[in-house]
């Protein structure tokens, strides 16, 4: 018999405390653990584990290299392991600017699978905050404490942190704040459930490989068309590819003028590549996902996962494939018009297609000092 892990990511403590003293109210002999990072590029961490009266324990850990994933594999996994026989739920309360996917694959491992079994990933969300948050600049440096010198930005984190979840709950804020904050994640993330008041976490285990199917550009269900207050998400969808000069001079404009864009995309000089577009509160990035389907020989397909050709399949063309422009951006009043306009500028012309893969090769990429550092 396995005991249920819980993961409760989110970026403000507030929140995710006020959601783990809940899970521990209503599974009696849940136990939760909680790392607080601060320290950790030093390589000290203090571990502080609770239950529903109050804090079971409070110990120093020094670690041999100071990360998350080796704060994971050198303590979190043996203290849950330690104390699996004991509770009937563990819930890792994790650090405000962790993401969760790290920590979900961190801890699947054979060693954990006989003992533990995941069943929940949810991220706790103030409701007040995350309108605003989801729209910030910043790095984590400048504006989460204990986050050093880490160059991510807070709402790339967040956007992880919502996407790759499983439940999402919200907390604090008034009744507009909710409202505001349903609208929002219809649209960052259409199939994840808003947990009320919590999600279910005594299920069937999850498998991080799924998980990962969920969010990875090559086989994430990207969001629909849609509308919803002030909450707009605009899809484009296209079968040529994309001039590498001209998309790179469009970025701007694409990036800074919507809150949440991401898909996969086919550049003219990439012609074999899927390529990750994945931009956030003006920052952007770009990678390599690894090859189209249909650059592949027949016998390869076997060895990607069932998620990857049954996305290639919904979008399988004679003539071109799984190649495709499948992007989506989200964000306030979105203009759709003048996105699919923009967008549809960066096409090849009839006559550029025409010349073929091998005449594309030549063209100027400046996508590729992005790549080939990603």
């Amino acid at each position: 018999m396995t005991t249920p892990v819980v993961l409760v990511a989110g970026l403000h403590s507030t929140a995710r405390t006020a959601t783990v003293q809940r899970l521990l109210t209503a599974h009696p002999g849940a136990v939760a653990v909680h790392h607080d990072l601060r320290e950790v590029s030093s390589g000290r961490v203090e571990r502080v584990v609770r239950d529903a009266s109050g804090v079971l324990e409070r110990a120093e850990v020094r670690l041999a290299h100071g990360c998350v994933t080796c704060t994971v594999r050198e303590d979190l996994l043996p203290e849950l392991l330690r104390r699996a026989g004991a509770a009937s739920l563990l819930i890792v309360d994790l650090w405000d600017a962790v993401e969760p996917r790290t920590v979900a694959e961190a801890l699947d491992t054979e060693e954990a699978a006989a003992t533990l079994r995941l069943t929940c990933v949810a991220t706790a969300l103030d409701a007040a905050h995350l309108p605003v948050d989801i729209a910030r600049g910043e790095r984590l440096s400048e504006t989460v404490h204990g986050t050093g010198n880490d160059r991510r930005h807070l709402a790339e984190v967040l956007a992880r942190q919502v996407e790759y979840a499983t439940a999402l709950v919200l907390h604090g804020g008034d009744e507009d704040d909710h409202d505001l904050s349903r609208a929002l994640l219809a649209h960052l993330a259409p199939a994840t459930p808003v947990a009320a008041p919590l999600p279910e976490v005594t299920g069937p285990a999850l498998r991080t490989p799924v998980l990962a199917d969920r969010v990875d550009p090559a086989t994430a269900v990207l969001p629909c068309d849609a509308s919803t207050g002030e909450v707009t998400t605009v899809v484009w969808h296209r079968l040529r590819p994309l001039h590498p000069a001209r998309l790179y001079e469009a970025l701007d404009d694409l990036v800074t003028e919507t809150v949440r864009s991401r898909g996969r995309f086919w550049l003219a000089t990439r012609h074999d590549r899927l390529l990750g577009w994945d931009a956030v509160a003006g920052a952007m990035s770009v990678e390599d996902a690894g090859p189209w389907l249909a650059s592949l020989p027949e016998a390869a397909w076997d060895l990607v996962s069932p998620a990857r050709r049954a996305a290639a399949a919904l979008d399988w063309t004679e003539a071109l494939g799984d190649r495709v422009q499948h992007l989506v951006f989200v964000g306030p009043d979105l203009d759709r018009a003048r996105i699919h306009a923009l967008l549809d500028s960066c096409l090849l012309t009839p006559e550029e297609a025409v010349a073929g893969s091998a005449a594309w090769a030549g063209y100027e990429d400046p996508f590729a000092p992005l790549l080939e550092t990603a």
